[in-house]
């Protein structure tokens, strides 16, 4: 796979990853929030992009989301659930949710 290939997926990834955190935000901003594991003055702002302003920001060579794992123990905890298929998802929710969410300063409520 050519240097340019890997490119153009990355930019698709950021611009896919952009459009679905707006699409979060502005349905439900604290769900959102929590889903993206960003602060209140992020979320602000990436609801505020323009359509320019995301596609600029998604043409950059570097992956804009991240896993928010802290730890690869952590997401092999998700991977090697030993639960019932049942169980498996709520189990995996709540290992991820509380991940990296916590380490995030308060909002500012002045």
């Amino acid at each position: 796979m050519s240097q340019t290939s890997f490119l153009d997926e990355i930019q698709e990834i950021n611009l896919a990853y952009l459009l679905l955190a707006q699409r979060l935000l502005s349905e439900d901003r604290e769900a959102g929030m929590f889903r993206l594991k960003v602060d209140g003055q992020m979320a602000d702002l990436l609801v505020s992009l323009n359509a320019r302003q995301l596609t600029k920001l998604a043409r950059t060579n570097q992956l804009i989301c991240r896993f928010g794992q802290a730890s690869a123990e952590r997401l092999q905890q998700v991977t090697d659930n030993p639960r019932d298929q049942g169980l498996a998802g709520l189990h995996a929710s709540l290992l991820l949710a509380g991940e990296g969410y916590e380490s995030m300063p308060p909002e500012d409520s002045t």
